[in-house]
């Protein structure tokens, strides 16, 4: 079954001048199919005003397409009598966790979700243990949100979506704004509630490493699917990367290079371990 599916997805931005009058309208998502199933982990890339944000948006129903449609978990959502159905269903994190959390103690913004969608308070404070655990973060539960790191206040913000049992979670450039260390924890607790709790996630970024862990990438470029392929197809096609304004992972630039001074290696090598591996053969 399909958690999220498009099809012939457009949608436009009105632009205005000053009296109202439509000066231009801009494409920014342009005829996008897809479909994801449950419990697959998608990341689009794509870089900045591709249409890869304003996708992510469709697909809770905080945007609406001009033309065609998308369903999550078979719902409509133009269906206005869904919306909050299909809200409890993909669950979205954004890329400023200070805007996402309202809470002055961790616990108490992770249980935000669940009170709102009227869950009883014995289990808003189980889901709220259990999501602070899976995240790593139980231990700053009594904690401040404003005292922590930006890892760790984007974990918590993942932990009040997940605190509402989504089914799908959409984290829309998670990692923008965090330092290296903090990305690596994101995409590792984000990585483990794909493998361990099943949860689909669609990640939205431009770090091309954050997506070498994904079963499937698509690539966007001027609101159009430009490629799409599991990441080592993607990550083979170094050049056609480089003609979107898109990198590849470095350790995959420097095999793309090595190989092409005759190096003998395969295509799309996404670890160090990998190129190592590969480099001790060719001895």
């Amino acid at each position: 079954m399909e958690i999220v599916k498009a099809k012939d997805v457009v949608y436009e931005y009105i632009r205005r001048d000053e009296e109202g009058n439509i000066e231009g309208i801009l494409k920014a998502v342009d005829g996008v199919s897809l479909d994801i199933r449950q419990g697959q982990f998608i990341a689009i890339l794509g870089h900045n005003g591709s249409g890869k944000s304003t996708l992510a948006k469709h697909m809770n129903a905080i945007l609406y397409p001009t033309e065609g449609t998308v369903w999550v978990d078979g719902k409509d959502t133009k269906d206005e009598e869904e919306l909050w159905n299909i809200r409890q269903t993909a669950g979205m994190v954004f890329q400023n966790p200070d805007n996402q959390i309202i809470g002055q103690v961790v616990e108490e913004d992770v249980g935000f979700g669940p009170e709102n969608m009227g869950v009883p308070t014995k289990e808003i404070w189980e889901r709220v243990e259990e999501s602070l655990k899976v995240l790593g973060m139980y231990k700053y539960r009594k904690h401040s949100p404003n005292k922590l790191s930006g890892g760790q206040k984007q974990r918590v913000s993942i932990a009040g979506v997940l605190a509402m049992h989504p089914k799908c979670i959409i984290l829309d450039e998670p990692t923008a704004m965090l330092d290296p260390n903090g990305r690596k924890d994101v995409i590792r607790a984000v990585r483990a509630l794909n493998d361990v709790e099943k949860i689909t996630i669609i990640l939205i970024t431009h770090y091309m490493e954050e997506t070498i862990y994904a079963d499937k990438v698509f690539v966007m470029d001027d609101g159009k699917i430009a490629m799409q392929g599991t990441p080592r197809e993607i990550f083979s096609q170094v050049d056609a990367l480089k003609s979107l304004r898109l990198d590849v992972p470095q350790v995959t630039l420097l095999a793309y290079e090595l190989k092409k001074r005759g190096v003998d290696l395969p295509d799309g090598i996404l670890t160090i371990e990998e190129l190592v591996k590969e480099l001790s053969k060719c001895h």
